[in-house]
């Protein structure tokens, strides 16, 4: 078991953390830029305001993990645990709230986490190597997640889960949500200008006030558009 003395600052960048034990600590505003992650517990750590960036979390447990205002820019997240079971519990959703994650690399199932504010400019989903062995590629799902005011400015959400999920206010400018499931989600007020939107299934999904929609790519191709309500 990892031991960190209570009130201090943790400087562990660019360090080996592979598979331990971080269950539970306090991480507040700690240096982890560059850190292998791998596999590592992580469960309800308060990583809040963290400086993360660089960092491979693929695999790391992350259940009820805070991430809330970190710096996630540049890092890996793939694969990573964020449920017990199969029975969803909201407290178990890791929280990422105003967090940067720009140019992060996302395979993920992070249903239900809050997402709100966070920056996933230029961000990638999908596409996993898990750094040399060879993978199927996985889908991401994102079911019911708040990203309210994130932003998602050329962010690659190729086929992607996004269903109920809240996208209100969002910035996808230029983002790629080639076959992405948008059905029933919230994107009151989101701005899609120009973004490629092919495959995109829209049934139910609500598009009051979203701008740039005119010029998105793609639109004819979209499905189930006329069932979005508008």
């Amino acid at each position: 078991m990892f031991q960190l003395a209570p009130g201090v600052r943790a400087d562990l960048g660019g360090r080996d953390l592979r598979e331990l034990d971080l269950s539970g600590l306090d991480f507040r505003r700690a240096r982890l830029a560059g850190s292998d992650l791998f596999g590592a517990d992580l469960v309800r750590a308060d990583l809040s305001g963290a400086d993360l960036h660089g960092a491979r979390l693929d695999r790391a447990v992350i259940i009820g993990t805070d991430f809330s205002g970190a710096d996630l820019s540049g890092a890996t997240l793939l694969l990573p645990t964020a449920v017990s079971s199969l029975s969803y519990d909201a407290s178990e959703a890791p929280r990422f709230r105003n967090a940067n994650l720009a140019r992060t690399r996302i395979v993920a199932h992070l249903s239900g986490a809050d997402l709100s504010g966070a920056d996933f400019t230029a961000a990638v989903f999908n596409h996993a190597d898990m750094r040399g062995t060879l993978m199927t590629t996985l889908r991401t799902e994102l079911f019911g997640c708040d990203l309210t005011g994130a932003a998602l400015r050329q962010t690659d959400l190729t086929g992607i889960v996004l269903r109920f999920a809240k996208l209100r206010d969002a910035d996808l400018t230029r983002a790629v949500l080639v076959n992405v499931d948008l059905s029933k989600a919230d994107l009151t007020g989101a701005d899609l200008t120009e973004a490629e939107v092919t495959g995109v299934d829209f049934d139910g999904a609500i598009l009051i006030g979203v701008k740039g929609l005119e010029t998105a790519k793609g639109l004819a191709l979209a499905r189930n558009l006329d069932k979005a309500v508008r």
